[in-house]
């Protein structure tokens, strides 16, 4: 029983580490230096002080930050879930158009952005002598480094080991809730403009690869202006023949069921697809699978992992 165990706690682990890339290089640098940290653009950024005045340019960040100690001077608009304590904080604009004077105008010593969005901001905020860190929050492993470069910058490194602790424990619960069985899994993303299907950077695909999951879109060649998805063919999806689909969607959820279920009726090879035939297809919100969950993995895979084991 041991070795059982102690094989399932290692193949948990390897499983928890495939959605990311290495944890940052982070710690106190020599001469008085107050930290210095690399970040997800492979920038390594030295700060002489504890940065006191801190923007970010996605929602994401924002409760991580304050989960260890930080907060907010400036933040954008957002659909997502502002934590109460963010939102006496000024609005900086959207997160992929935000207002670059506004945001001067606060007078942050660093700007958090968001990575493959904010980076033209860079040499902008540079000029004015404010420090930026790129960080992609967007994988588990991405969330995990995250939560340690904003541990390093508010000096509440073991605040945030625990966090780190705790959430990978309660993802494992997650894991062990749940029958230990491959299931073969698609997963498309519903937009105006079409169809696409998810890979395994996606979040959904990250999630699903937790659980233990496979994503018959691995391995398929990638958009181009999207790393994390591939095109969509119905033709591809039968022949797959995937267990179960979910569907992510930028719209309404209500909207895009309708859509979905009008299509999967029209074209009769649909049917052949085992998740259609069983009933088996399952929309995600947009709020934990859609944009990053950040602090909320654990629970955005036990959401997923409940529509499939209610």
């Amino acid at each position: 029983m041991r070795a059982l165990g102690t094989t399932f706690l290692i193949a948990a682990a390897l499983v928890l580490s495939a959605c990311g890339a290495p944890a940052p290089s982070t710690g106190s640098g020599a001469g008085g230096t107050y930290a210095a940290v690399t970040d997800d653009n492979g920038r390594t950024v030295s700060f002489d002080q504890k940065p006191a005045r801190i923007a970010v340019t996605s929602a994401s960040f924002i409760a991580p930050l304050y989960a260890v100690g930080g907060e907010v001077v400036g933040r954008p608009d957002s659909k997502m879930k502002i934590p109460d304590a963010a939102k006496a904080a000024p609005s900086i604009g959207k997160t992929y158009q935000i207002d670059t004077e506004k945001l001067i105008s606060l007078s942050p010593d660093l700007v958090l952005l968001n990575r493959g969005m904010n980076e033209k901001l860079i040499d902008t905020l540079d000029a004015n002598g404010i420090k930026t860190l790129v960080l992609d929050g967007k994988s588990y492993d991405d969330v995990k480094r995250e939560i340690g470069i904003l541990a390093a910058l508010t000096g509440e490194k073991e605040k945030g080991e625990e966090l780190v602790r705790k959430m990978d424990s309660d993802l494992d619960a997650v894991r062990r809730s749940i029958p230990q069985e491959k299931k073969r899994v698609a997963i498309i993303h519903s937009t105006g403009q079409g169809l696409s299907v998810q890979l395994d950077g996606s979040i959904a695909g990250c999630i699903a690869n937790m659980l233990g999951w496979e994503n018959t879109a691995a391995g398929m060649p990638a958009l181009d202006k999207n790393p994390d998805a591939a095109p969509y063919s119905m033709e591809t999806l039968v022949a797959q023949n995937p267990d179960i689909l979910f569907v992510t969607s930028m719209g309404d959820e209500a909207e895009i069921r309708a859509s979905m279920e009008a299509m999967f009726a029209d074209n009769p090879a649909w049917q052949t697809v085992t998740a259609i035939r069983e009933g088996r297809v399952y929309y995600l919100p947009q709020e934990m699978f859609l944009f990053s969950p950040g602090l909320d993995y654990p629970a955005a895979a036990k959401y997923m992992a409940g529509l499939v084991y209610p």
